[in-house]
């Protein structure tokens, strides 16, 4: 029930002020996701950052070690290590993937034939298992290139890009483009067809080139749309797991070992304390990029 109410200060009259009365049984729908999210998330995620202030394996006894596994993280190679490829491999991916995605989106939405049916074909590597594409692709970079660089006499193809320390983690930003791309194509396709056609008349009567359109009219229009895709592009390659388990493994060595991979490796390690302060440093980070997005977002009206 909704009810509008008039205010008058000192002579003055401000606009009607709407008060909203919150039905008792829209509560009683919402109970069991609160009920759910807590139990399945605030809990454990309470008892995982009590854990990383103690020595727990995960089993068995512990005791409080104050900041120990924290100072121990900001100082191990190998977490540091793990964080600088993540950022690395966030921060190409989502170009990669934005780029080509954009490019995509200005194709499917100008004056083509079967631009509904093309849609359809480059949005299916959204709904296929990111651990089922890693081991499609692994076979093609393991055998079927270096087949190929063989049969051809191309040197750099007979050997794996995978075995390579130096390259392996170019395999993994292009699979990973190759699954994200339909997601953010979608988006873009959404803000090209938002923009009014009447503005690319109005630029056509004045002699505006296509690529004058493309970047004087179309980009500053979508910008929003740009920016929300940059950072949650970001915010979910940070957590990239099933891709890199399925294609490296984390390997050659540590070379291409995320965060995420890390994380779960200690945990099955038995260093349980130890990566769940890791964890939680990785959730701060995550906070952080989150406060980013929403002050870059806020008050646009993309989405």
């Amino acid at each position: 029930m909704t009810t509008t109410s008039t205010i008058v200060t000192a002579g003055k009259t401000k606009l009607p002020r709407s008060t909203r009365r919150v039905e008792p049984i829209y509560y009683l729908f919402l109970l069991p996701s609160i009920i759910l999210f807590t139990l399945a998330i605030t809990v454990p995620g309470v008892m995982g950052i009590f854990f990383s202030f103690t020595d727990s394996i995960g089993i068995g006894d512990w005791s409080f070690n104050g900041l120990t596994n924290y100072i121990a993280a900001f100082g191990d190679p190998a977490i540091v290590q793990s964080y600088l490829f993540t950022f690395g491999f966030s921060i190409a991916t989502v170009i990669v993937v934005n780029v080509i995605a954009f490019l995509l989106a200005v194709g499917l939405t100008s004056r083509i034939h079967f631009k509904t049916g093309l849609r359809t074909v480059f949005v299916i590597p959204m709904v296929i298992s990111g651990i089922i594409i890693s081991y499609v692709f692994k076979f093609l970079f393991s055998n079927s290139l270096p087949a190929f660089g063989e049969a051809t006499g191309i040197d750099w193809l007979q050997t794996s890009i995978l075995s390579s320390p130096d390259f392996a983690w170019v395999a993994i930003v292009i699979v990973t483009a190759w699954q994200a791309i339909p997601g953010t194509l979608l988006i873009y396709i959404a803000g090209l067809l938002s923009v009014p056609g009447d503005v690319y008349e109005a630029a056509d009567i004045d002699g505006a080139s296509k690529f004058q359109q493309l970047t004087r009219i179309t980009l500053p229009l979508v910008a929003g749309y740009v920016v929300i895709n940059f950072i949650l592009g970001f915010k979910g390659f940070l957590n990239a797991y099933d891709i890199i388990k399925g294609l490296t493994d984390g390997g050659p060595g540590t070379s291409t070992r995320s965060v995420a991979m890390t994380i779960i490796t200690g945990f099955n390690g038995g260093d349980y304390a130890y990566q769940m302060a890791n964890a939680t440093i990785f959730f701060v980070v995550a906070i952080l990029i989150s406060l980013l997005q929403l002050s870059l977002t806020r008050g646009r009206n993309a989405l």
